[in-house]
C-alpha cells in the first residue's frame, strides 16, 4: 500500500506550483510549540494525580469527576476536526441548515443525563455492552454491539477526524497528509496511553477554553454523582449552541471569498485546488484561517485544530480500548489480570490507528467530498439498530431478545451499495439504484430505527419474558427498586482481578530502575491496595451506584434544563 493508494506525494499537491507555506514565521511556530508543551504537561500532571492501577481508575477516572470538566470534555470530544472542517464545508456547499444538527444535540444530551445515565449508574456498569449483558444475559449481544461500536469508531470518528486534521495541516504547512497525521498521533497516543481517561478529561478542558475564545456516556459515568452528570450535560448543551456561529457561518463566508476554489465544479479544477476531484468544500475553514489570520493568531487557530483533533482521538482511543478490553478480550482471556487487560487495550488502540489511516482515502471521496455528510450517513446506517436496542432495553421490561440482525442487514446493504457505486457529484451523478439509494440517509435512519424496534418487540412477545428479580434497577419501571437483583449471568472476569493468587519469588524481588520507570509510566505499580471486606465492598458498590441528589442541586439542574430546551426551540424558530 504505497503513495498511489493514499493519493498524496511527500509534498502537499504535486499538481500545484509555488505552494504557499503559511506557518513559517516565529510567532506561529512559537504558539504551536507552547501549546503542545502545555498539553503534555497537563497530561503528565493528570497521570501523576490519578489512580490508574485498576481498570476502573484508568477507564472511569475513579468516578471522581465534577460537572465542569465533564461538560467541557463532552463538548471537546464531540467538536472535533470533523466539525471544524466538515460542518464548515457543508455550510459552504449547502447553507445554514447544517447548524441544526448541533442544536438537535441539546435535546439528546438532556435525554442522556435525565433518562439513560441514571439507569447505567444504578446498574453499576463500565461500558454499555456490559449493561446489555446484565439486562439480557449471555455474551452474544454484548460482543455483537461491541464489534458494531468499534466499526462506528473506525468509520465515523477516527478516520474522519484524522482526515479533517490532515486537511488543515496540509493547507497550512504544505506537509504530506499522512506524515503530518502520524506525527500528531504519536503525541496524542503518548498521554492517552499513559494517562488514561483522567488525562483525557483534563486536557479536553484546557482545549475547550482554547476552542471558545463524541464516546459520551463513559464521561458521564465518571461523575461524582447524578447532579454532576446532569450539570455536565447542561454545560455541554450550552456549548453546543456555538458551532453555528463559530463554524457554519465562517464556512459560508469562505465560499463567498474563494468561490473558484471552494465552489469548484470542474473535477480537474477541484483536483488542482485540493487534490480530489469530487469537490473542495472541505477546505473552506482551513482556507479562511490560513489566508486571513495574521501571524501568531494563525498559529493559535492551528493549535485549535490540533486541539480538536487530539481531543476527539484521545476520547475515542480510550473508549474503544475500554470496549475491546472489557467486552471482547475478556471473552478470549477470561482469567486475564489487570495488567494484561490494560496492555491489551493499549495495543488495540495502535491497531485502530492503522486501520483508520488505511480508510482515509474512502473518506476523502465519499458523499461528494462533504466530510460531515459522510459522517452522518455512516451513523445513519449503523446506529439505529443500536439505538433501538438500548431504548427498548431501558423503557420496555418485556423485551428479552435485542438482536435485530435484519435491521443491521438492511443497513449494510445500503452502505456497501453506496460505497460501490459512489455518491457522485453535480457533474456526474451516482448510478446507485434508486430503490436502494433513493431515500435520503436521514429518512433511512428513521425507517431503520422503526423497523428494528418492530423486530425486537415481535421477537420478545413470542418468547418467554424475564422475571423482575433479574431486572431490578436495570429498566425504568424498576429503577428505584431496593430488592436484591439476581444477575442472569455472573461476571466472568472481575473475581479474578483482585490480586495474583500466586506470586513467584522473581515478582517479589525489587524491580530494576528501568522496570520501576516502566510501571510508573503505565500505571501498573502504584502500591498494593488493601483487600476489602465484604462490608466494605458493599459500601463501595452502594456509593458507585448511588443516584440520590440534594434537592437544591436537583432543582437547579432541572431549571437549567428547561431554559436550555427553550433556547434550543427559539434558535430553531429564529434561524429556520
Amino acid at each position: 500500500m504505497g503513495e498511489d493508494y493514499f493519493g498524496f506525494s511527500w509534498t502537499r499537491n504535486e499538481n500545484r506550483k509555488n505552494v504557499t507555506i503559511y506557518v513559517n514565521n516565529p510567532a506561529d511556530i512559537s504558539v504551536i510549540v507552547i501549546y503542545f508543551l502545555v498539553v503534555l504537561a497537563v497530561g503528565i500532571w493528570a497521570m501523576v494525580r490519578t489512580n490508574r492501577a485498576t481498570v476502573g481508575g484508568f477507564f472511569l477516572a475513579g468516578r471522581s469527576m465534577v460537572w465542569w470538566p465533564i461538560g467541557a470534555s463532552l463538548f471537546a470530544s464531540n467538536i472535533g476536526s470533523g466539525h471544524f472542517v466538515g460542518i464548515a464545508g457543508t455550510g459552504a456547499a449547502a447553507g445554514i441548515a447544517i447548524g441544526g444538527f448541533e442544536w438537535n444535540a441539546l435535546v439528546v444530551v438532556i435525554i442522556l443525563g435525565w433518562l439513560f445515565v441514571p439507569i447505567y449508574i444504578k446498574a453499576g456498569v463500565v461500558t454499555l455492552p456490559e449493561y446489555l449483558k446484565k439486562r439480557f444475559g449471555g455474551q452474544r449481544i454484548r460482543i455483537y454491539l461491541s464489534v458494531l461500536s468499534l466499526f462506528l469508531y473506525v468509520f465515523t470518528k477516527i478516520s474522519a477526524d484524522m482526515f479533517a486534521g490532515a486537511i488543515f495541516i496540509n493547507q497550512a504547512l504544505g506537509l504530506n497528509i499522512y506524515l503530518a497525521v502520524i506525527i500528531l498521533l504519536l503525541i496524542t497516543a503518548l498521554y492517552t496511553v499513559t494517562g488514561g481517561l483522567a488525562a483525557v478529561i483534563y486536557t479536553d478542558t484546557l482545549q475547550t477554553i482554547i476552542m471558545i475564545e463524541f464516546v459520551i456516556v463513559q464521561r458521564c459515568l465518571s461523575a461524582k454523582n447524578l447532579s454532576h452528570v446532569k450539570a455536565g450535560c447542561i454545560l455541554c448543551g450550552y456549548l453546543k449552541l456555538l458551532p453555528m456561529f463559530l463554524v457554519v457561518f465562517p464556512g459560508m463566508i469562505s465560499r463567498v471569498l474563494y468561490t473558484d476554489e471552494i465552489a469548484c465544479v470542474d473535477p480537474k479544477e477541484c483536483d488542482y485546488y485540493c487534490g480530489t476531484s469530487v469537490g473542495c468544500s472541505n477546505i473552506a475553514y482551513p482556507k479562511l484561517v490560513v489566508d486571513l489570520m495574521p501571524n501568531g493568531l494563525r498559529g493559535l487557530m492551528l493549535s485549535v485544530m490540533l486541539a480538536s483533533l487530539m481531543s476527539s482521538l484521545t476520547s475515542i482511543f480510550n473508549s474503544a480500548g475500554t470496549l475491546f478490553t472489557m467486552d471482547i478480550y475478556t471473552k478470549i482471556r477470561p482469567k486475564a489480570k489487570e495488567k494484561e487487560l490494560m496492555i491489551a487495550g493499549r495495543v488495540f488502540m495502535l491497531f485502530l490507528i492503522g486501520v483508520s489511516i488505511a480508510w482515509i482515502p474512502i473518506v476523502q471521496s465519499a458523499q461528494s467530498g462533504q466530510l460531515f455528510d459522510y459522517i452522518q450517513s455512516i451513523t445513519s446506517y449503523l446506529a439505529p439498530p443500536i439505538a433501538a436496542v438500548f431504548t427498548l432495553a431501558i423503557f420496555c421490561k418485556r423485551v428479552n431478545e435485542p438482536f435485530s440482525r435484519s435491521g443491521l442487514l438492511v443497513a449494510l446493504v445500503r452502505m456497501i451499495t453506496e460505497f460501490a457505486y459512489g455518491t457522485g457529484s453535480c457533474v456526474g451523478p451516482s448510478n446507485c439504484p434508486t430503490i436502494i439509494c433513493g431515500v435520503h440517509y436521514l429518512y433511512f435512519a428513521l425507517v431503520l430505527f422503526g423497523l428494528s424496534c418492530i423486530l425486537i418487540l415481535s421477537i420478545s412477545l413470542m418468547t418467554k419474558h424475564i422475571d423482575d428479580k433479574h431486572l431490578y434497577r436495570l429498566c425504568w419501571s424498576l429503577r428505584n427498586s431496593t430488592e436484591e437483583r439476581i444477575d442472569l449471568e455472573e461476571d466472568d472476569w472481575t473475581d479474578d482481578q483482585d490480586s495474583d493468587s500466586v506470586q513467584t519469588e522473581e515478582v517479589r524481588k525489587d524491580p530494576s530502575c528501568w522496570k520501576k520507570a516502566y510501571n510508573w509510566l503505565c500505571g501498573f505499580d502504584q502500591g498494593d491496595a488493601p483487600k476489602l471486606t465484604k462490608e466494605q465492598e458493599a459500601a463501595l458498590n452502594m456509593k458507585l451506584t448511588d443516584t440520590t441528589e440534594k434537592p437544591l442541586w436537583r432543582n437547579l439542574v432541572n431549571a437549567n434544563a428547561i431554559i436550555l430546551l427553550t433556547i434550543c426551540v427559539f434558535f430553531h424558530g429564529f434561524f429556520g
